[in-house]
């Protein structure tokens, strides 16, 4: 299994550790609804050192990147990121992944650990015969994301970036702790928090440094159910290459208006006729839990599944995502989930499950 550079700290702390898509990563250390609830009202401090970071420079970066993805790039401006998809000609996910700009033909993106060799390859067959230099720079990188309300009063004593005017989805370079540093305030749990791109030979000392000062480590678990909670889709379960953004419900993502981009007329199509089905929210009416994988039924037919399922922490209640057909997508609408071979009620609610007060 390959290991974070952060692999010996999450021993010495005490983490469970699991193969999660072959990497060995801490699925809990004190407990997931522990963990959870340390980011939903005070800090959590997770290793997201296996996402992937390429870098693109060169005069038609701007071309390539918009060529390839859903999100209008050049919307971006310096030291902002965005979240977009890197779609097939079929406008199905290659990954989704966020773009952050440093400058006028200056980017780098953040992709999933999974796909680093799939979409590093893809972006390559991609950018042939444009003058872009694209660097694979996932090793020259861990990552630490600290989430929670009280993340800006833990970081900002460490650090010389001034967080207050750093908006969501915004970055600054500096230091934390006297080590070099990007920060950027992104984060994958639907709470205020930062994700701090560092040197892998500092990060060991600087997760450390963040732990003494009262950042509950939290594992893969925990960055599950809080991500489900706020309706943050993830690759290989709510989205893949199967799926089209607007089926995903992402529609927000998708900007017809910039031009071509691989599967623009799909998703044109898709979003005059109305795509076929929808991934919805929804909440268990009986007991038990719709887990990933998990088919919805009507009768002796399968209309739907199951991409995500929990019990929530924070609502107290069974909760998941599913692919429903359209005229059955609407909250309120009540279907089946089969659950070990039996059909067990469920039904359709608005999402996200749940939003931070600003």
């Amino acid at each position: 299994m390959k290991k974070t550079p952060l692999n010996a700290t999450h021993h010495e702390l005490g983490a469970k550790m699991v193969d999660f898509g072959g990497w060995e990563m801490p699925v809990q250390y004190a407990g997931i609804l522990e963990e959870h609830e340390a980011v939903r009202t005070d800090v959590g401090l997770f290793d997201v050192s296996h996402m992937g970071e390429f870098t693109f420079r060169g005069p038609d970066t701007l071309k390539m990147l918009q060529s390839t993805t859903c999100n209008d790039v050049s919307k971006i401006i310096n030291g902002r990121a965005q979240y977009n998809g890197l779609l097939y000609p079929t406008a199905t996910f290659v990954d989704d992944l966020l773009v952050y700009k440093n400058a006028d033909n200056d980017y780098f993106a953040v992709v999933n650990a999974g796909n680093i060799d799939k979409d590093f390859e893809w972006f390559t067959e991609i950018a042939k015969g444009m003058e872009v230099e694209l660097v694979n720079r996932s090793d020259d990188y861990a990552l630490l994301a600290l989430q929670g309300p009280r993340s800006v009063a833990l970081l900002q004593p460490l650090t010389d970036v001034d967080l207050s005017p750093l908006k969501y989805y915004a970055f600054a370079s500096g230091t934390v702790d006297g080590a070099k540093a990007i920060v950027s305030r992104t984060g994958y749990t639907g709470e205020d928090g930062f994700e701090v791109f560092l040197d892998p030979a500092d990060a060991p000392r600087i997760m450390k440094k963040f732990v003494e000062l009262g950042a509950k480590p939290c594992g893969l678990g925990a960055r599950d159910t809080l991500r489900l909670e706020a309706k943050m889709a993830l690759y290989g379960n709510d989205i893949d290459h199967t799926t089209t953004p607007l089926e995903a419900d992402l529609g927000w993502i998708v900007k017809i208006e910039k031009g071509e981009f691989n599967g623009r007329d799909v998703l044109q199509r898709e979003k005059s006729e109305g795509p076929a089905r929808k991934l919805v929210g929804f909440e268990m009416v009986d007991r038990g839990i719709g887990r990933h994988g998990y088919p919805v039924v009507d009768g002796s037919q399968e209309i739907g599944v199951v991409t995500s399922g929990t019990h929530s922490p924070t609502l107290k209640k069974a909760i998941g995502l599913a692919y429903l057909p359209l005229d059955k997508s609407a909250p309120g609408t009540e279907f089946m989930v089969l659950i070990r071979g039996k059909e067990t009620r469920a039904r359709v609610v608005p999402t996200p499950f749940y939003k931070r007060a600003k």
